[in-house]
């Protein structure tokens, strides 16, 4: 998700921020962070069946949202219980947070619609993270072939022991946004010092999502340290431009994991995305197993130009802000699907969330079966305008523009319109509906439309003209199946990992979850149908200030992402996928 020498220790002081319930709901429902681990699946007294609105078949709700069983290494058992104690010490935790703060301190900003590498000087802060990576980690790059793809696209490949055995693939980039230089004295430690006050790191990057490219090279360079040698062949890809689409970066990466490996090559993918956080009094994780799509509309109206002293009735901007308004009266209208990620994390929040407001919880568990109850439960759930967003279509008049000076005339006025589209549509549903809005509009302007190269009224006689495009889109990503090995075993690993935290205190639970926004998996659909956008990190009470001021990690979340990885890595070795 900078210009200092490679440094790393510092005390200081903790800081909390409390956050208000809805917006912990937010985050769940957004898939920014949250995964589960469930311990003990949790039956409906047979007495209150009726009462939480469970269909008359329905025993547990086991049958509403599975949860894996909690899995460790049993083939690198003692090799895992070595490690796990490793990770709780105190000399440990100083070697992976130096390592952090030390490359937190390089800026790898990415900014949007940045020249190619190599034309524009603004690539080169990279050269000192790769750089900090081969001196950081020199067992991995002693045992490990790098591909430098781009320049500074890497991918690691630790070959295994079985060639038969299709490859586990972990992502993450190092590049981060930008820090506003009129917010700059507003972070609480300097923005690129990775200063660690004893509970927190703190710095641009710190979170999103270095400590994932940190996390990985730290496991891998700890498993070559205790001599493991994989029997599945892993490959780790970190992008450099994440930030700004991944364009140069994961653009060039996936195509070239696609030429070396083949079409669906991969057991698994797991890039950065969401994490763990406690709601309804239990702790809840969500994988990303989807992604809305996007498509930037550019609207345009042309109309003559003039002396302003003689105005038309409407303007250009006149007319483009009619439009912008009825776009905006007429914003797609949100549906809750059965079988939607967002209705299946619905269900898996009701059945297994202690705290969930009884009428919410009847609802969700009876729509499958009750064409009534979803729409109640669509009503409800849709009042969260987070997960209002997560569900349906999403439209932003982002960009406007138009006229060059007071006296003249307006001959030409722009708006950029930013859909997220919802996994059940499509790019061209959402274009299409665009196009329809506003060509019974431009009739009362006597505008020709054109919309996307094609016309959709003559242009004899009109007074001006109105113009759609869509020069860059992406349709929403193939759903994961969350019912196959992959998705289990990465379950099973967050709940052995997350387990050993808060079993004793609170029950762990893993939901399938989504993004709003999207990871570089968008140019890895081709190598797998198991991509899962996961960074297990620690969102319990806020998320960190990734992209604003004073983004840090706590430390503990940053070695529970190292331990989670280690397990990850060591259940996938073993596993039949």
């Amino acid at each position: 998700m900078d210009d200092a020498k490679l440094n790393a220790e510092l005390p200081g002081a903790p800081v909390s921020r409390p956050r208000p319930r809805r917006f912990r709901w937010a985050m769940l429902v957004a898939g920014v962070t949250l995964v589960a681990i469930a311990n003990i699946l949790l039956k409906y007294p047979a007495g209150s069946r009726r009462l939480c609105g469970l269909p008359a078949h329905a025993t547990t709700t086991a049958e509403v949202c599975p949860q894996a069983s909690a899995l460790v290494p049993e083939k690198n058992g003692a090799l895992w219980s070595e490690l796990t104690a490793l990770h709780a010490t105190d000399a440990f935790l100083q070697r992976a947070v130096g390592r952090l703060s030390a490359a937190v301190q390089i800026p790898t900003e990415t900014y949007d619609e940045m020249g190619p590498v190599g034309e524009d000087p603004r690539w080169i802060t990279r050269g000192p993270f790769v750089e900090h990576l081969t001196t950081a980690f020199p067992l991995v790059h002693a045992a490990l072939n790098l591909q430098k793809v781009n320049t500074y696209g890497l991918i690691y490949t630790w070959q295994g022991s079985d060639a038969t055995l299709k490859p586990l693939l972990l992502m993450g980039h190092y590049d981060v946004v930008p820090v506003a230089p009129l917010s700059a004295d507003q972070w609480t430690y300097p923005a690129y010092s990775g200063y660690f006050d004893g509970e927190n790191i703190w710095g641009r990057g710190s979170s999103d999502d270095k400590s994932g490219v940190i996390g990985i090279m730290t496991t891998i360079e700890v498993l070559l340290e205790k001599n493991f040698a994989p029997t599945r062949t892993i490959v780790f890809s970190f992008g450099f431009d994440e930030e700004a689409g991944g364009y140069h970066g994961a653009g060039h990466l996936g195509p070239a994991l696609l030429e070396r490996f083949g079409p669906n090559s991969f057991a698994m993918i797991v890039d950065e995305g969401s994490g763990y956080t406690d709601q309804f009094g239990a702790i809840f994780a969500a994988p990303a197993i989807a992604e809305k799509g996007s498509v930037d509309v550019t609207i345009e109206v042309q109309t003559p130009g003039g002396h302003s002293s003689v105005p038309p009735e409407h303007t250009s901007i006149g007319i483009l802000a009619a439009l912008i308004v009825h776009l905006e009266a007429n914003a797609p209208t949100p549906v809750l699907k059965l079988g939607s990620p967002p209705f299946e994390m619905a269900q898996c929040l009701a059945a297994h969330g202690p705290a969930v407001p009884h009428a919410l919880k009847s609802a969700v568990l009876r729509a499958k079966h009750s064409k009534k109850a979803l729409k109640k439960a669509e009503g409800m759930l849709l009042e969260d305008p987070m997960f209002r967003a997560l569900v349906g279509t999403t439209q932003a008049v982002d960009i406007v523009s138009g006229g060059v000076k007071s006296n003249a005339l307006p001959e030409q006025a722009l708006a950029v319109v930013n859909h997220r589209i919802a996994t059940q549509s499509s790019v061209n549903a959402t274009i299409t509906r665009d196009a329809a809005l506003v060509k019974d509009l431009a009739a009362r302007f006597n505008l020709s439309v054109t919309a996307y190269g094609e016309p959709l009224t003559p242009a004899a006689g009109a007074y001006g003209t109105l113009s759609l495009s869509a020069p860059r889109s992406l349709e929403p990503a193939p759903i994961t199946p969350s019912a196959a090995p992959p998705f289990q075993l990465l379950a099973g690993t967050i709940r052995t990992v997350l387990g050993a935290t808060y079993g004793d205190v609170q029950e762990v639970f893993v939901t399938p979850g989504m993004m709003t926004g999207n990871t570089d998996t968008r140019f890895t659909w081709a190598l797998s149908e198991h991509i899962f956008r996961y960074g297990h990190g620690n969102m319990i009470g806020g998320l960190g200030g990734i992209h604003t001021v004073d983004e840090h990690i706590k430390v503990d979340s940053f070695i529970g992402m190292i331990s989670f990885f280690t397990t990850l890595i060591l259940n996938a070795d073993e596993a039949a996928l």
